[in-house]
């Protein structure tokens, strides 16, 4: 029994305290830089709060992943979450646009909450195809053909959801991308390992998954070593796991969910309009 212990609800604080942070620094303190950098008097210390401030975001992600595996594997009903995930990826993307492009439509960025519909999405159809493949073997007692095909098409299947949705969350230019979508399976599949293991394998996701978007993206202009360093601000998300490693199972004392879900587009609205106001 851990002297400490964090329930999913401390969790979710320490994770919309930290997006918080993130976001400000991304869209406030960005103003702040701009307008400061526009007079002539950019400081160093304004880049290195900068950089803190980004450095401390990278653990919501990290947390929000893992908890979004945590409630697809308790909800009572994952057909429910699966809409809530989607219909809060619709209400959150003018927000998100105007927050981090001034845009009311800015089709070159999507907000999280798509890459999280798209990771719960996959194992919904992951644990389906699996539990169609292990009845047809049951009810299968007879060298029928067909019943092999049907067997083959549901494993492809399986296999296939997961790059399938990489490949959507890429071209749907979903915040985090195909990274985010990879980390919700791998927190998936390692849900019954270990705390070490989970962090070495989700660092190899991060770091791995961030560096080839960003190849991907932006190897005509800048150097691959470049984006190397780049992307290993991405591992200052591994310091997530210190809560994970503390949390208990408990579901503790939980906000109601509406304010859960609305956090993320209002306080996006709420640091567009202080940008504005700068």
């Amino acid at each position: 029994m851990k002297e400490v212990s964090f329930s999913s609800a401390v969790l979710k604080n320490i994770a919309y305290l930290t997006m918080l942070t993130d976001h400000f620094f991304a869209v406030v303190f960005t103003e702040v830089i701009q307008r400061h950098s526009l007079a002539g008097y950019r400081t160093d210390w304004m880049n290195s709060c900068y950089s803190v401030g980004r450095a401390i975001g990278r653990v919501s992600f990290i947390l929000f992943c893992y908890l979004v595996v945590e409630s697809f594997m308790h909800t009572r009903s994952r057909k429910k979450y699966l809409l809530r995930l989607g219909g809060f990826a619709l209400v959150s993307e003018i927000p998100f646009d105007l927050a981090f492009s001034g845009k009311v439509v800015d089709c070159n960025s999507q907000n999280v909450f798509f890459t999280l519909f798209i990771g719960v999405f996959i194992l919904v159809v992951w644990e389906w195809a699996g539990k169609s493949v292990r009845m047809l073997r049951i009810c299968n007692n007879s060298n029928d053909a067909g019943w092999h095909i049907c067997i083959t098409v549901f494993e492809i299947l399986r296999i296939g959801i997961v790059p399938a949705g990489g490949v959507v969350a890429y071209y749907l230019k979903t915040d985090y991308r195909y990274m985010g979508v990879f980390l919700i399976f791998i927190f998936y599949l390692f849900h019954e390992r270990g705390i070490f293991a989970k962090m070495i394998v989700a660092g190899c996701v991060m770091f791995l998954g961030t560096w080839s978007t960003n190849c991907l993206r932006y190897a005509d202009i800048y150097a691959a070593s470049y984006l190397f360093r780049f992307s290993m601000r991405e591992m200052y998300g591994l310091f997530a796991f210190v809560p994970i490693f503390l949390y208990d199972g408990s579901k503790g004392r939980q906000l109601p969910k509406a304010v859960y879900y609305g956090f993320y587009p209002v306080h996006l609205l709420v640091l567009h309009g202080i940008a504005c106001l700068i």
